[in-house]
């Protein structure tokens, strides 16, 4: 009966998940609520699981509290001021967390750590919540907007604008397609005044050696003559009575010439506005 027993207490630990062949320290912590705990459930350290909750009581010294006991792997030193942080997961399933202080005096075992509960991720959706129905009917509004927009019958004469569009820049994609394949009878023109520059080149060498053999002389006596008359234009030019000193004298020539060139302007103007009135454009 004996050995029954101690195999039934060990089976009891073994399906608890304790090892009772491993040594381990324990510790206590208490906590508000204990929501989700259990004997058993795991205590973790940076994700590792350490130990894990031996005994949990109701704290009738201390209302409101429940006292945790936890069993840690021996070889776990626990810093002073470490805390204990229960916190659940989405699915309701409670562990605790501990977070080692960096004191470099360590905890005795037996020793009560600081306990705290930590908000749940269905506390903060619950948090959340009043947010998400402040946004609902904006959603609902953009909704409704978009639906206007989508059905707006510009939005279909701004598609079939574009449509047309992509249509004339297809048809003039392929005009310059035509052009660029007349550039070659251009290219091999401009090969040919390129060798007719050479040839203009060749005749100015002739040219420059036939004015060396010219008489700078005479060259120069009729540069002279010329300033000479130069210099008598100038002077009639100066005398507001000559006919050149009118032409540039009187105020009604300036006038004339400033109408006709407003005359002129304004027929540009009409010719960039409506050119077909004066120039006839056919393509082949």
């Amino acid at each position: 009966m004996l050995v029954a027993l101690a195999i039934l207490i060990l089976g009891i630990d073994f399906l608890k998940g304790v090892n009772v062949f491993k040594p381990t320290n324990y510790y206590y912590a208490s906590f508000e609520n204990v929501e989700g705990l259990a004997v058993s459930s795991p205590v973790m350290l940076n994700g590792f699981k350490v130990g894990q909750v031996r005994e949990m009581e109701y704290e009738f010294d201390n209302p409101g509290h429940v006292l945790v006991e936890m069993s840690l792997d021996s070889r776990l030193k626990v810093p002073q001021g470490s805390k204990a942080v229960l916190g659940t997961d989405i699915l309701g399933t409670a562990s605790i967390v501990l977070h080692l202080s960096k004191s470099t005096t360590d905890h005795s075992v037996g020793d009560r750590l600081i306990g705290e509960n930590s908000s749940s991720l269905l506390a903060s959706a619950g948090d959340m919540l009043p947010a998400v129905q402040q946004i609902f009917p904006k959603i609902d509004t953009l909704l409704t907007n978009l639906n206007a927009v989508v059905a707006d019958p510009a939005l279909t004469a701004s598609v079939k604008r574009l449509d047309a569009i992509s249509a004339n820049l297809q048809t003039t994609t392929q005009r310059l397609a035509v052009a660029t394949a007349q550039l070659g009878p251009i290219a091999a023109d401009v090969k040919q005044i390129t060798g007719n520059t050479s040839n203009i080149t060749s005749d100015l060498a002739e040219l420059s050696g036939q004015m060396k053999n010219l008489p700078l002389d005479s060259l120069v006596a009729d540069l002279q003559t010329t300033t000479a008359n130069l210099r008598a234009l100038s002077d009639e030019l100066g005398k507001p009575n000559s006919t050149l000193g009118r032409l540039i004298n009187d105020p009604s020539l300036y006038d004339n010439l400033n109408t006709t060139i407003s005359s002129l302007d304004s027929l540009f103007v009409d010719i960039k506005k409506n050119p077909k009135r004066y120039i006839s454009i056919k393509l082949l």
